[in-house]
């Protein structure tokens, strides 16, 4: 007989979850997760490459689904090589879909219908119709038409789970009104949605002549956020920010050519991650001591970018002879250096994901660092196998014992690469004989 396969960490830890070894399946569950997390970040664990794929049309991840085709292609990215759980019928390029959440069932609410228990992707579509998709089957479950004045574009969640903020694209002015210096006062809208049924919150316009020379705004958590080409940022809120709160515009000390990001904590703590080329804020909300009604922003820790402080020197002769030196510094999102490019965050491990790139002659190289939540402490590094190419758009997912690299590549081929955590199984075991 040959030797027995070794059970899959995360499927043993499934089974531990749904009761097979304690009644109380929640005390199971997170005592699993801190098994996983442990695993995940010891020195001796690696990630491998199982599978890669290529894709002529955009490809996105959601919680175990990798979607080819503007979504209409779902498959499963747990298994160790792609397998296919549905495929929509063909439509037409006003009908692709454009952006994409996933949607699960609140838990202790009573819903209207039995096919609102299960997941489903609340997606949007190019001729500006919000749609509710099945996640098991791509069956369109509830529809709504948006607005002609606008071109909708964007999805992101304002309350997890709860609210949506849809995003338009931003206007811009003709060659004809810029000649005749007429400006295009409206940069773009922000349409919030209730989920299940849809029911429209409001309409918000995002007015030049309101917020001044702004560059973008999202919402997140009830607070708008508002950024500048300088790097500065606005938070609003009616009460909290706009007529009660200190430290209510940050600035990221930076000089750069991309512009800094800033959004509300995914872990629902009321902290703020503000990225910039070399750092990485997690800043807090808090209320003022001794009046509630006062809110101020502190800095909970700081991600620094590991780098050499490089000063060129720029080294000129004279009509005389004599050598002149000057030094200055290069940009803080200079290729050469260590520059983060995304940053994320893991739930169910409590983990920061960060991507770092740096630039080597003509190829940049990227690697996943995994940083303490509570501390920003580096807890593991991980090299990506493939090169990094900082002229294209590139997407980093870490869920689990999965990382997922979503590239574009010239002539909009777009590549897939899928990373599953790889154990010693000595000490896999041990950890698994402490849990026990």
């Amino acid at each position: 007989m040959g030797p027995t396969r070794k059970p899959n960490v995360c499927r043993r830890l499934s089974r531990r979850a749904l009761g097979f070894f304690a009644r109380d399946a929640g005390v199971v569950q997170r005592t699993n997760l801190g098994i996983l997390r442990e695993l995940v970040c010891q020195e001796s664990t690696k990630f491998k490459n199982v599978w890669t794929t290529h894709s002529k049309s955009p490809i996105a991840y959601e919680r175990g689904r990798i979607y080819f085709d503007n979504y209409r292609c779902c498959v499963s990215s747990v298994a160790s090589e792609p397998k296919k759980l549905y495929e929509m019928p063909k439509c037409s390029k006003s009908e692709k879909i454009e952006d994409a959440l996933l949607w699960e069932c609140p838990v202790g609410e009573v819903l209207p219908d039995p096919s609102d228990y299960k997941s489903s992707l609340i997606a949007l579509t190019a001729h500006n119709w919000l749609l509710r998709i099945s996640a098991t089957t791509g069956k369109i479950l509830e529809k709504i038409y948006l607005a002609s004045y606008c071109k909708f574009r964007y999805l992101s969640w304002d309350t997890p789970q709860e609210v949506i903020a849809v995003k338009s694209a931003q206007n811009k002015s003709s060659a004809v009104a810029r000649q005749a210096g007429i400006q295009q006062p409206i940069l773009l809208y922000l349409a919030v949605f209730q989920v299940l049924p849809f029911s429209l919150v409001g309409v918000l316009e995002i007015n030049k002549r309101i917020f001044g020379n702004v560059t973008d705004a999202t919402l997140s958590h009830g607070i708008l956020i508002v950024m500048y080409s300088s790097g500065l940022v606005r938070l609003y809120s009616f009460q909290a920010i706009t007529e009660q709160a200190k430290n209510g515009i940050q600035e990221m000390e930076c000089c750069s050519l991309e512009s800094d990001w800033i959004y509300f904590h995914p872990d629902a703590s009321g902290r703020i991650i503000h990225v910039g080329p070399n750092q990485i804020k997690v800043l807090k909300l808090n209320e003022i001591e001794n009046n509630s009604s006062q809110h101020q922003i502190s800095e909970d820790f700081v991600i620094l970018a590991n780098r050499e402080n490089k000063n060129e020197n720029l080294v000129t002769v004279t009509a005389s002879g004599r050598v002149v030196k000057k030094s200055f510094n290069l940009l803080d999102d200079d290729p050469e250096q260590e520059t983060f490019k995304i940053v994320d965050y893991e739930d169910e491990l409590d983990l920061l994901s960060v991507v770092a790139v740096t630039q080597i002659d003509a190829e940049g190289k990227a690697h996943l660092d995994f940083h303490c939540n509570e501390y920003g402490t580096l807890l593991k590094s991980i090299p990506l196998v493939e090169s990094w190419d900082v002229t294209y758009s590139h997407e980093v997912y870490f869920d689990r014992d999965l990382v997922l690299h979503i590239e574009q590549k010239p002539n909009r081929v777009f590549s897939c690469y899928v990373y599953q955590m790889v154990c010693d199984p000595a000490e896999e075991e041990e950890i698994l004989n402490k849990s026990c």
